[in-house]
């Protein structure tokens, strides 16, 4: 059997031609009142025509009908979201940023999510361009593990499909996702229209020889097939087949069919980068008037065909009608949503979709009060029976990411985990930090709890496209979606420096939309902390500082499996009346030796996590004090100790007897010979300088 499948002797599916018309008609309707009415008006700011494309979308929806199906789609894809059953009145109602809808004015129309716990959904859109790929992985893993784990047998031949266009096949999601899903063998559909143009790039730009099908026809366990997306039968059957293939086999096809893009790339593209002769042969590939032909009169009439057309205009204009007049989103509600909330009694106000909080967990007891037990042990051992207890008791939670398995991680946190509780658990991934994040994000929204490891602080650059769909997507979506996870990122100085292991840079994602950041500084926090976020409702950026991992002086008691530390409460560690020093990490056990070394009376904070901060307590502290200073491993300029120091001058500066001062790196990366490093890096001797020279102002 060649490699490259076209249209196969398998019977045509049952397919209904009507609804099909339909949905291409109401497609048409609303790109023509887009291009010709709503932007000229400025009543819609983002506008992407799916003409051309939607024949084949709308065919492939109708395939799309097991309850635990899901797509992440693209910016063209509304007819596939019609299909799968998008409210028109939402899908006028989103590019016109009204009220309700799938974003509440907050996202851009094109981009649209639908949750369907108990049907196909379609996971929340991204407007980065690749970025729908390796969710969709996470989602097929996670169809073997709800089904083989689990046990669940509601899963069985259901699918996860990733839709995109041609020049798509070029970015870095695209090729993570299918060295996942064809290393792994996962029930995933690349679904590739290819309309031959990146906006005004033709796909020679993208792939070699314009054709993604033909070049990955050797790929291993990657099952493919091409054609014409245009003509109805052979579209009909391709999709068909590629479908049952995932379906039957439970691994992955690429869908290649080739589309005319009869639009502009968006509402503002003129085109003219195309010459009438090519524009002439797209029109001449126009899907529409080949399915007219396809159906009439063979299988409908040319009366049921004009009473589609005026049943889908009529539909159109009453569902305009409807959107308009929606009111304007409420600017007072606009900082909603970044987190999970609770409602005016108290209760969790739940995501539609995403995470495991919607089904209720029942976690262990937990308490705020620490119950040593044992000798002392070092931060590694900390976390990772902190790892091993929410394993055992949480059947969603899955620990991965790159040497985490045999190995136990670079710095042996997850040591013996995967003999213990098995591959499916705890497992190792390809060397994609794109592929990490993505896939749990994918996992997230499929109902499990992903602990994702990035080996060191820098390594998370290449995901970060990932982690801030990760972050935003409960706000963009007013709470519809959420993608809770807890992700482990060690980083810091350790015995040396250099600028790609020992990068600390927290700030950035303090910075970030929907991130909490934790920065343990101690075992006994580091328990406290990581069971506190893989109980939590929102997505976590857990920082394992590598100075600290197995130095004496972060070594404590196991304080027991019920231990707790809610986010946002400051540790103060030392009292005093003359200075506040507020630090966090790597720095802590430097502060507190500073502190003795000066012999002056200093209260010192360390904050444990930075989003949220303990702004409360820090504030209470600099009345007291009239005097701080804040000491961190990070950059001096936009550090988070500027963060802190804004607020303080904002918020009690009549009450300070002296500049807030800031002791950090300077703005250099981290050096790799010891003598540099310690040249840059706050030592207590110079934190102890500092103290002393800030006390005599």
């Amino acid at each position: 059997m060649p490699a490259i499948q076209r249209a196969e002797t398998a019977c045509e599916p049952q397919l209904d031609w009507e609804v099909i018309a339909y949905q291409l008609l109401l497609s048409r309707e609303l790109d023509d009142l887009e291009e010709n009415t709503l932007v000229p008006a400025k009543e819609v700011l983002y506008q992407f025509s799916a003409r051309g494309h939607d024949l084949s979308q709308i065919i492939l929806g109708q395939h799309l009908t097991h309850p635990r199906d899901a797509v992440s789609g693209y910016y063209r894809s509304r007819p596939l979201m019609l299909s799968l059953g998008l409210d028109l009145t939402d899908a006028l109602g989103g590019p016109l940023m009204r009220a309700g809808g799938y974003s509440d004015g907050r996202d851009i129309g094109v981009v649209h999510n639908l949750p369907n716990l108990n049907g196909p959904c379609g996971l929340p859109m991204s407007g980065g361009v690749g970025a729908q790929y390796t969710p969709i992985a996470g989602w097929a893993q996670s169809i073997r593990y709800h089904r083989e784990v689990l046990n669940d047998a509601s899963y069985a031949g259901c699918i996860g499909v990733a839709h995109g266009g041609e020049a798509s096949c070029s970015t870095n999601g695209f090729w993570s996702a299918l060295t996942i899903a064809t290393t792994q063998n996962l029930p995933m559909l690349f679904y590739i229209e290819d309309n031959g143009y990146g906006i005004s790039t033709t796909s020679d730009y993208q792939t070699p020889g314009r054709d993604i099908a033909a070049n990955l026809a050797s790929f291993k366990n990657l099952k493919i097939y091409s054609g014409d997306g245009t003509e109805p039968q052979e579209a009909a059957e391709l999709i068909g087949n590629a479908v049952s293939w995932v379906r039957e086999q439970q691994g992955p096809v690429l869908l290649r069919l080739t589309v005319p893009r009869l639009s502009g790339h968006s509402g503002q593209d003129t085109q003219g980068y195309k010459d009438e002769a090519t524009l002439d042969a797209e029109r001449a590939r126009d899907p529409l008037p080949k399915l007219k032909k396809y159906l009439v009169p063979s299988l409908m009439s040319e009366q049921k065909w004009s009473a589609l057309c005026t049943r889908a205009a009529q539909d159109v204009a009453e569902a305009l009608e409807r959107a308009r007049a929606r009111p304007i989103p409420s600017p007072e509600k606009i900082t909603r949503h970044v987190f999970a909330e609770t409602d005016d009694l108290g209760q969790p106000e739940l995501q539609l979709q995403g995470g495991i909080a919607p089904f209720k967990p029942e976690f262990p007891a937990s308490s705020t009060s620490a119950r040593p037990e044992g000798k002392r042990i070092n931060m590694v051992t900390a976390i990772r029976q902190t790892l091993d207890y929410e394993l055992e008791h949480n059947p969603r939670m899955v620990v991965f990411g790159e040497d985490v398995g045999p190995k136990g991680g670079v710095h042996a946190v997850t040591l013996g985990l995967q003999k213990k509780y098995g591959v499916e658990r705890v497992f190792d991934t390809s060397l994609s930090e794109e592929g990490i994040i993505g896939r749990a994000l994918g996992m997230a929204q499929a109902g499990l709890l992903p602990v994702p490891e990035i080996q060191f602080r820098k390594y998370a650059d290449p995901a970060e496209e990932q982690l801030n769909d990760c972050g935003t997507m409960r706000w963009r979506t007013n709470n519809r979606f959420a993608a809770p996870m807890v992700v482990r990122i060690p980083g810091g100085f350790f015995k040396c420096g250099d600028p790609w292991h020992s990068q600390a840079a927290e700030v950035k994602w303090a910075h970030a939309i929907g991130w909490q950041v934790a920065i343990p500084s101690n075992a006994e926090d580091a328990v406290g902390l990581l069971r506190y976020a893989l109980r939590d409702n929102n997505p976590t950026i857990f920082f394992e500082h590598r100075n600290l991992l197995d130095d004496s002086s972060a070594r404590r008691p196991y304080p027991g499996d019920e231990f707790i530390i809610p986010f946002g409460k400051a540790a103060r560690l030392s009292q005093g009346d003359k200075l506040t020093l507020v630090t966090w990490g790597g720095m802590v056990p430097r502060c507190q030796k500073a502190v003795e070394l000066s012999g002056q009376s200093v209260e010192l904070y360390d904050l444990r996590t930075i989003s949220p901060w303990d702004k409360d307590a820090i504030l209470a502290s600099v009345r007291k004090t009239g005097r701080c200073l804040i000491v961190h491993e990070d950059n001096f300029t936009a550090g988070f100790g500027a963060e802190i120091a804004a607020t303080l001058a904002d918020e009690c500066f009549f009450e300070l007897d002296a500049p807030i001062q800031r002791l950090t790196m300077p703005d250099i990366p981290s050096p790799h010979h010891p003598a540099l490093l310690n040249a840059v890096v706050p030592t207590a001797e110079k934190i102890c300088t500092a103290i002393n020279e800030l006390l005599e102002v």
